[in-house]
């Protein structure tokens, strides 16, 4: 009897064994087969309303992005020399922060061409990035609109800050430079942007330049600069800044003495969530 009992024992304690085991190899083989997704990524062409040219700009979508609920924008304003691609693709420092930042808070990233490839936000970039910003808000419901780029791309955002602060709510420039008055680098890249030379139409060149309406910026704020940096001296945004926290305390001014034109992944992070954070409604 006990012999039989114990038989009885082994054979549930065998079945459960095997039940488990299968159970595990199940579980394994589903994992192994589940793929991670790739993000994603929407190219937009649309027709600008300044001068009927067909224009571009990306999407890269965040993680269970839902269409039906509001969300945040993200834009990310490329370099000089570069296009809508770089900060979806590249991977350098700054913008793989910008993307890892942006699917960690659920943000839409948005990067346009703006009239790549050396836009410095003149006229008809302006005006592409406006209309993008509208069209989205048509599109989706858009609660917070921050406004990123580096070099090029991070005058560009304070330009555009201070053109249309109403519609930003947050910007970072990363190497940027705040004064296209003084400012002697890529001049014929600039001066085909605006229309003319600075000796041309400066009125133009003192309109897009920031640091002249340090009032504009209410807004959360930072920045990153490198004392080294010859491509894009940090001055102008130095200035501006120092300006703008007189009426501003959301302002975060990471200036690396030693540094040049470039920011890395922790700095660019860090500009990024403290921007994020100060702009919560």
């Amino acid at each position: 009897m006990k012999a039989s009992k114990t038989k009885a024992a082994w054979a549930i304690f065998t079945l459960i064994a095997v039940l488990v085991v299968f159970g595990l190899i199940d579980c394994i083989t589903t994992v192994l087969a589940e793929e991670p997704k790739e993000p994603r990524i929407e190219d937009v062409t649309f027709v600008a309303s300044c001068d009927g040219t067909e224009q571009k700009y990306v999407l890269l979508y965040p993680p269970g992005f839902d269409s039906t609920r509001s969300c945040s924008l993200l834009i990310a304003l490329h370099g000089h020399g570069s296009d809508r691609w770089q900060f979806i693709q590249q991977p350098r420092d700054e913008c793989r922060a910008v993307r890892e930042v942006a699917a960690a808070h659920g943000l839409l990233l948005v990067s346009p061409d703006y009239r790549a490839s050396t836009s410095w936000m003149g006229p008809k970039a302006e005006s592409d990035l406006l209309q993008i910003i509208r069209s989205l808000k048509e599109r989706l419901s858009i609660d917070r609109v921050i406004l990123c780029g580096g070099s090029m791309g991070g005058t560009g955002a304070l330009t555009f800050t201070a053109l249309h602060p109403d519609l930003i709510d947050g910007v970072v420039s990363l190497n940027g430079t705040a004064n296209l008055v003084e400012y002697e680098g890529f001049s014929d890249a600039i001066a085909e942007s605006f229309g003319g030379t600075r000796s041309d139409i400066p009125n133009e060149y003192r309109k897009r330049s920031a640091e002249f309406f340090p009032e504009k910026f209410q807004v959360p704020i930072a920045c990153t600069t490198g004392g080294q940096d010859t491509i894009v001296p940090p001055d102008s945004v130095l200035r501006l800044l120092k300006e703008i926290t007189r009426h501003n305390p959301h302002v975060l001014n990471l200036h690396r003495p030693e540094g040049g034109h470039s920011t890395n992944d922790v700095d660019t992070q860090a500009a990024l969530e403290f921007v994020i954070a100060q702009s919560k409604h």
